[in-house]
C-alpha cells in the first residue's frame, strides 16, 4: 500500500503538471482547458449551472469562466429558444478543432501506453477511473462544504 500510494501521489501531480503545461500552451486556465475538455463530453449546449455541476464551481465562477471562454472565442452564450430565461453555452466548432488538432498531437502517446495491456486489464483501468471520477467527486464536495 505504501508503494500504491507514492506512485498515486507521483501519477495526479504529473497529470496536474500535464494539465498545467496544456493550458499553458493554449494560453488558458487549467480549470478553463478542462471545461472544455467536459464540454465536449456534453451532447449539445448547456447552461452555465450545467457548467458549475460538471466543473465544481459555483454558478458565479463559472459564469466567471464562461466569461474568459467567451473572450478567448472557444464559446457563444445564446437564449434558449424554449427557455427564454436560460442562457445556453455553445462550444465554437472551429476552436475547439484548434484545440482538438493540439490534442491529437499528443493523443498517440498516450493511448499507445496502453497496448500492452489485455481487455481484462483495460477494463480494470476503466473501472478504477470511473471510480476515482466518482470519489473525486465526493471529496471536492466535503472540502467545499468544510467537511474534513
Amino acid at each position: 500500500m505504501g508503494e500504491l500510494g507514492v506512485a498515486s501521489r507521483r501519477y495526479m501531480a504529473s497529470y496536474a503538471l500535464f494539465n498545467q503545461a496544456l493550458a499553458d500552451h493554449l494560453r488558458l486556465h487549467p480549470t478553463d482547458l478542462q471545461c472544455l475538455n467536459l464540454l465536449g463530453l456534453e451532447p449539445g449546449p448547456v447552461t452555465i449551472g450545467r457548467i458549475a455541476e460538471l466543473t465544481g464551481l459555483t454558478t458565479g465562477s463559472a459564469t466567471r469562466l464562461v466569461d474568459r471562454l467567451e473572450k478567448a472565442g472557444y464559446v457563444t452564450r445564446r437564449r434558449d429558444t424554449e427557455d427564454r430565461r436560460k442562457v445556453l453555452v455553445e462550444s465554437v466548432p472551429e476552436r475547439m478543432a484548434e484545440f482538438g488538432a493540439v490534442w491529437g498531437k499528443l493523443n498517440g502517446a498516450w493511448f499507445a501506453m496502453f497496448d500492452v495491456y489485455g481487455d481484462d486489464e483495460i477494463a480494470l483501468l476503466i473501472a478504477h477511473m470511473r471510480r476515482t471520477v466518482e470519489l473525486a467527486g465526493t471529496q471536492i464536495e466535503r472540502l467545499r462544504d468544510g467537511k474534513l
